[in-house]
């Protein structure tokens, strides 16, 4: 069986990483039977102070379908990481994000001849977007200058979950290391099916992809089936606190709307200095609008929250994926969106909406339009949402991708 050795900045039980962590754990568990998943990954979650309880630094622990090694702050290094990469037999070398620590440090050994000359894989996730660059831009820009200079990442393959990706890679490579890397076109896998009792030292793990069970759905249902008011709406942003995921915007548009609305906020406070800002445009927000922040949600507690709601509004500056984005419209809400996610023409499919930044104008137009909804009309959104999600979730085409990226690697 193959091994492919997983790098990736966070993993299971964390959760406050967000999508990453998702995409690497389902992927995990719909093709865990056919190669031999390693993940090397830092032993405490985003932003945490201290490892997860249950682990032994040192050791490689079974997690669901792979096997973990968790590495201390002062083990994430270029020394202890190629000790550990000399040390670990694999096939593939598998790399989740450009500019993550582990990643600048896997490639500089590959770089340096220091490690072995395996078929190595970078999924940027999303970094290479123009509104992920434009955060610190500077830095980025001459880190990218540099590595490019040296030919850093020569004979590397890329994965882009997108069409869209795929030109942000190539277009962000540039010139010649563009046109000699390879960009294969893989999706991440939705999770499809709730987390179930399976455990990954305290945590649950993503199990295979199947269809929900019956008393998940039937928990889902009867929250989805709430009555939608004409005049007010239960609008919900769950996702880090960061400039990236751009809650200001979302929270400035909400100023200018008229009806009843309830703006709940969930995600873990990645940036204090940005919620600061949040909570200025809070304590200014009219007083039709009514906004709490809810705190951060456990992957397994997602879809029962935002279950509750009528709109998922999300002006984000730029998705690889956005797993959060399918789970909302797997229970029935419909989503509000920039155009920076691969989730595009949602209003052809009566379940969204998916607007240029560049036109607040048309985001306030929209959030009128879900405040002013009957419960008829704002029903049929909701089960066409629905019924989308469920047609992505049951996509074999994604678990084909991605296996043929990892097969045609080994060629």
């Amino acid at each position: 069986m193959p091994t492919i050795l997983v790098v990736t900045g966070h993993y299971l039980p964390g959760y406050k990483a967000g999508g990453p962590i998702r995409s690497i754990s389902n992927l995990v568990a719909s093709l865990g039977d056919e190669f031999d998943f390693k993940i090397l990954t830092a032993d405490r979650d985003l932003d945490g102070i201290a490892p997860y309880p249950g682990i032994t630094n040192g050791e490689w622990q079974e997690c669901g379908k792979a096997h973990v090694r968790y590495l201390a702050p002062r083990e994430q290094t270029l020394t202890s990481v190629r000790r550990i990469l000399n040390a670990t037999r694999y096939d593939i070398l598998y790399l989740n994000s450009f500019f993550g620590r582990l990643t600048r440090i896997c490639l500089g050994l590959r770089w340096g001849h220091l490690i072995s000359n395996r078929p190595t894989i970078v999924a940027p996730r999303g970094e290479f977007s123009p509104g992920a660059l434009a955060l610190k831009s500077a830095k980025k820009r001459s880190y990218l200058a540099l590595t490019k200079l040296v030919n850093f990442y020569g004979g590397i393959a890329w994965q882009a979950s997108s069409d869209y990706e795929m030109n942000d890679i190539v277009n962000t490579l540039g010139g010649r290391n563009a046109s000699l890397s390879r960009v294969a076109l893989a999706p991440p896998l939705p999770q499809k099916a709730p987390l179930s009792g399976r455990r990954c030292l305290p945590a649950a793990v993503a199990p295979d992809l199947s269809t929900f069970p019956d008393q998940e759905s039937l928990e889902l249902d009867h929250l989805t089936h709430k009555v939608k008011q004409a005049g007010r709406a239960r609008i919900v942003f769950l996702s880090r606190i960061s400039p990236k995921k751009n809650l200001v915007y979302a929270l400035k548009q909400l100023a200018q709307v008229e009806g009843d609305v309830e703006f709940d906020i969930y995600g873990p406070l990645e940036d204090k200095d940005y919620w600061r800002q949040c909570e200025r445009l809070i304590s200014a927000m009219p007083a039709n609008v009514i906004v709490r922040y809810g705190g951060e949600v456990a992957a397994d507690r997602v879809r029962h929250v935002l279950s509750y709601y009528d709109l998922f509004f999300f002006p984000t500056l730029g998705e690889n994926f956005g797993h959060v984005i399918i789970e909302a419209l797997s229970t029935g809400c419909p989503v509000l969106l920039s155009d920076q996610t691969p989730w595009r023409s949602l209003t052809k499919e009566h379940v969204g909406w998916d607007i240029s930044l560049d036109r607040p104008e048309h985001f306030r137009s929209v959030l009128q339009e879900v405040i002013d909804m009957d419960h008829a009309t704002w029903s049929e959104w909701s089960d066409a949402a629905q019924a989308y999600a469920l047609r992505v979730r049951s996509d074999p085409a994604a678990v084909e991708a991605n296996r043929q990226m990892f097969l045609e690697s080994l060629v």
